[in-house]
């Protein structure tokens, strides 16, 4: 026998297969707007959804759909994304700063 099981095979396969989406979600979090301590800095409120579509699922690249845009606290913006295609809910993280010259 060469190879393996159908079963077996379809196991690793399925093993790797959330490996792959675990290193991915943990890579989504590092960077920027991943996470609430890592926000994008935007300067102005009308940017943030925009920016939020814009971005691709880290899971399959695909486009990414605006369900909640809160303000949890003052100068912090999260909005919640689920993406198109595979349905991979996500938090993304803005703080508004001011470009204005001191």
């Amino acid at each position: 026998m060469s190879g393996k099981r159908p079963r077996t095979a379809r196991r690793v396969a399925e093993r790797d297969a959330k490996k792959l989406v675990r290193d991915r979600e943990r890579l989504a979090a590092l960077v920027p707007g991943g996470s609430r301590e890592r926000p994008i800095e935007v300067t102005s409120t009308a940017v943030i959804e925009i920016r939020a579509q814009a971005m691709p699922c880290p899971q399959c690249e695909g486009e990414l759909r605006i369900r909640a845009h809160e303000a949890p606290e003052s100068g912090i913006r999260r909005v919640d994304v689920t993406c198109r295609q595979c349905a991979a809910p996500r938090s993304l993280w803005f703080r508004l700063v001011s470009d204005e010259p001191n």
